[in-house]
């Protein structure tokens, strides 16, 4: 049987956007193309809804954060409630503040952020919050506690603290699988 057709054009023109934006860049650590983590993030998105803007969103979370896309950009080519989505899951970075120096005031602000957040921006979140996750739960099993030393922040009590007040945010999602994982993840890595 073939398969339905449908309309996907604006998910189309959001894949490639973010394609084009993240071109020639490597996920932190792991070797290989970054869209490999937006492209998780909308699969995971797809698990809970079908809505074309909330896919877009997903595939295009991290082209404020990491490229030099602005949300005026976004609302430009995608529409208010794809930028607004967006940055809803994007971090603010203080002027003159360096990342790691800044990291803990950006996610206690993300984690109040999504808590005040609608269902949709939630769901978008947990797209890229489970699959950075996943990475986590994968690169931990293999390199233990060494892990923590890639990132901004190197204490493991931190990266807990972070995904535990994520998974509070988000717990209105609580009952769909995506987020069933997620919590049983930090779960394992974060183990008492």
């Amino acid at each position: 049987m073939a398969n339905a057709a449908m309309d996907t054009s604006l998910l189309d023109r959001a894949i490639i956007f973010a394609v084009k934006a993240h071109a020639g860049t490597e996920r932190r650590g792991k070797g290989f193309p970054y869209i490999v983590h937006p492209m998780e993030a909308m699969e995971i998105v797809s698990s809970i809804t079908a809505d074309q803007e909330l896919l877009a969103a997903a595939a295009l979370h991290d082209t404020v954060e990491d490229t030099p896309v602005s949300i005026e950009d976004l609302r430009a080519k995608f529409g208010d409630r794809i930028a607004d989505l967006v940055a809803s899951e994007s971090d603010e970075f203080p002027a003159g503040v360096s990342e790691e120096d800044s990291w803990h005031a950006r996610k206690k602000a993300a984690i109040d952020r999504l808590a005040a957040a609608s269902r949709d921006s939630k769901i978008v979140a947990l797209g890229d919050k489970l699959s950075n996750m996943r990475a986590i739960a994968r690169d931990y099993a293999v390199k233990g506690d060494s892990l923590w030393q890639i990132f901004h922040a190197k204490d493991k009590a931190d990266h807990e603290w972070h995904y535990r007040g994520l998974a509070s945010s988000l717990s209105d999602l609580a009952g769909t699988a995506p987020y069933e994982e997620f919590v049983t993840l930090i779960n394992k890595v974060f183990a008492k």
